[in-house]
Order: C-alpha cells, then structure tokens, then sequence
C-alpha cells in the first residue's frame, strides 16, 4: 500500500503550520518557566516523539486503522476506568496514570480514539443515522467515555469531546430537524440557567458540576463578587493589553510581568495565550491566530477532498478539536469563557497533549494522501 501513494499529495504546508506553532511554543514556555530548560527540553522532546510518530501513522492506511474499531473503542473505556482506579490524585482530580515510569493523561489520547472510532461508527451507520433508534444507540455509545471523563473530574475535556462528536454527527448527515429540535431545548434552558445564577444559588443544583466549577461559572457571570476566584482571568487581560502592538519582548522580567508576583499559576499551559500576548503584543497574538484558522482550513480543505466518509468524518474531527479548543483557551484568557483549564494545541506545555494531537496529525495525513482528484 505504501507504495500506491502519490507523495504530491503530501500536506507538508500542515506539518510547517504545526512546527511554526510548535517553535512559538517552545520560545514562549522559555520565557514563561523561567527559562526552565528541563521544561523545554522535555517539551522539545515531545515534539520529536510526536513528529516521528505523525510521519509513521501517516503511511499507514486509515482504513485498516479503522478495522479496530472496537478495540479502539475498549482500549479508551479500559484507560479510563484505570484512570479512575489507579491514577493520580492532584488537587482533587484524578486525571493522570503512570505505566512503566512514564505519566500521562489518558483523556487526550482519547479525544483522538473517539474521533477514530465515531468516522467508523457513524460511516457504518450513516443510512440509519436519523432514525430514533440509531440516535439513541450513538447517544449511549459516546456517553460512556464522557461519563468516565466527567467522573475524573474534568468537564473541560468532556465538552470538547462531545462538541467534536457532535460536530462529527452533523457531518454524517444529522437531519436539520433533530439539529433545530435539540437547540430548541438547549438554548432556552442553558440561557435560564445563566441568568438563574446571575441571582441564585442554581448552579449548586446541578449533579455533574463540581464546587469549584461552580465557583468559576459564577466568577464568569459576576466577576466583581467573586474576584478572588476570577484574579487569573483578570490578570491575564491585562497582561494581553499591557503587550500593545509589538510586545515587551521574550524573556522579559520587568516587575509587571505576569510571571512575576504569582499573578497567574499556570502561565506556561492554561495560560500560555496571556504571555504570548504580554511578550509578542497584539501582532504575536494575530500571527497565532492566523496559524490555527489556515491549520483548520487545511483540515477542512482535506475533508472536502477525501475519498469516503470516514475519512471526512475523521478530518471533521480533527478540525473540530482544533478550534474549540484553541478557542476555547484563548476565550479563558480573555475572559469571554470561564476558566476551563485546556491547553492551547501545540503550544501550551505538555508532552500528553503534545504527543496526541501529533497522532491525530498523522491520521489526517493519511486522509490527505488518499484524497480524490476533483
């Protein structure tokens, strides 16, 4: 198979687009460890694993990936419940594992095994997708995983993931009737419960928000009550607006700086967005913007052009991870969302992170080198 490639059809503009992204990150971690060199040494090294891996997944047909679907599938269930029985206990949550020496967060791997498994599923079952039955069998297969997630706690991830999934749902040819009906449960109720807690205790009613999501919604909705929960957000819109047009520069440690007097805690993950702002000012911030759009035009652009669904099912995936998480993690950092705690891809510090968005990388890549003439 390997040699039925045409290499012309190679999208080496994604892997400079994500490199170029990549260096971005390694220079802004730097700055904003302290210039840690553990730290960025570990992360480069993330980013080698993740490129040799990218480049050797590439030349695999996803086709026969997908015939493990589910064992891909019970491979993402079992980490999981692992997760939830032997892993690490930080601040409450218990998201990390350890095998061999090597800790990692399984629920980043698994944002990449359900977009594999949903292309299968969804491609398989795509001429019954609209019936009642398909929908509620496709409702109960992905909800297990984001249970589990939920269950860490981590709904930061858990919406990512159903956002994908749902994304990738409409891609397959959800009907606009289910589509319109859903939104018009969902938005009333989710806009009666934002304004309910604008005024009341509600929030604390809800079974699968934690205390301290709560407490974050509410410094969101009334920042002025609760600043000392919103002081990271605060803090971090002005870092981005002290940065001005050019910035003050990388590696700065002027008194101001946000990585100076603990004004933020996570500056070099969650907040990653907020140095780049202080350090590249307003044109770093747009050249980072303008990285991510053409990334997902181009995951776009592959969906357009694959051969069968489940390759643009997978490319769906991958573009709609992309952007909800970037944007929800530049959202954060401006205070549009409340505080989520999702890293900015290829940027933000963390080999777990690192390492699986590479994967998914590699898959795309595959998509591409199959992709029709037209």
């Amino acid at each position: 198979m390997l040699f039925d490639y045409n290499f012309r059809n190679y999208n080496f503009r994604l892997v400079l687009y994500v490199l170029a992204l990549n260096c971005i990150g390694l220079l802004v971690i730097n700055s904003a460890s302290g210039q840690d060199s553990g730290m960025v040494g570990k992360q480069a090294m993330g980013i080698a694993l993740g490129l040799v891996l990218a480049l050797v997944i590439s030349l695999i047909p996803y086709q026969k990936i997908l015939t493990y679907n589910w064992g891909i599938y019970a491979g993402c269930i079992v980490i999981l419940i692992a997760v939830l029985i032997f892993g690490k206990n930080v601040n409450g949550a218990t998201r990390w594992i350890e095998i061999g020496g090597i800790q990692f967060q399984p629920s980043e791997f698994v944002k990449h095994g359900m977009i594999l498994f949903a292309a299968w599923f969804l491609a398989k079952n795509q001429e019954t997708l609209n019936t009642v039955k398909t929908l509620l069998i496709t409702a109960g297969v992905f909800a297990v995983p984001a249970v589990l997630i939920l269950e860490e706690p981590n709904l930061s991830t858990t919406l990512v993931i159903l956002f994908v999934l749902a994304c990738m749902v409409f891609t397959a040819g959800l009907s606009y009737k289910w589509i319109f009906g859903a939104l018009a449960v969902c938005l009333p109720v989710g806009g009666l419960l934002i304004y309910l807690a604008r005024f009341t205790d509600v929030l604390n009613k809800i079974p699968f928000l934690q205390g301290y999501q709560i407490t974050r919604v509410l410094a969101w909705l009334n920042p002025d009550e609760y600043a000392s929960t919103g002081y990271q957000q605060a803090n971090s819109i002005m870092a981005i607006g002290s940065g001005m047009l050019r910035g003050k520069g990388l590696n700065n440690n002027t008194l101001a700086s946000v990585k100076n007097g603990n004004f933020l805690s996570e500056e070099q993950t969650d907040f990653i967005f907020a140095v780049i702002g202080e350090e590249l000012g307003f044109i770093g911030c747009v050249a980072v913007i303008a990285l991510f759009a053409v990334l997902v035009f181009e995951c776009l652009w592959m969906a357009h052009r694959a051969r069968d669904l489940s390759g643009k099912l997978i490319c769906c995936g991958v573009s709609a991870l992309l952007a909800f998480q970037t944007f929800a993690n530049i959202a954060v950092a401006t205070g549009i969302f409340p505080n989520t705690g999702l890293p900015l891809p290829f940027i933000s510090y963390g080999v777990s992170s690192l390492v699986s968005m590479y994967i998914g990388l590699g898959v795309l890549l595959n998509v591409g080198l199959q992709r029709n003439k037209h």
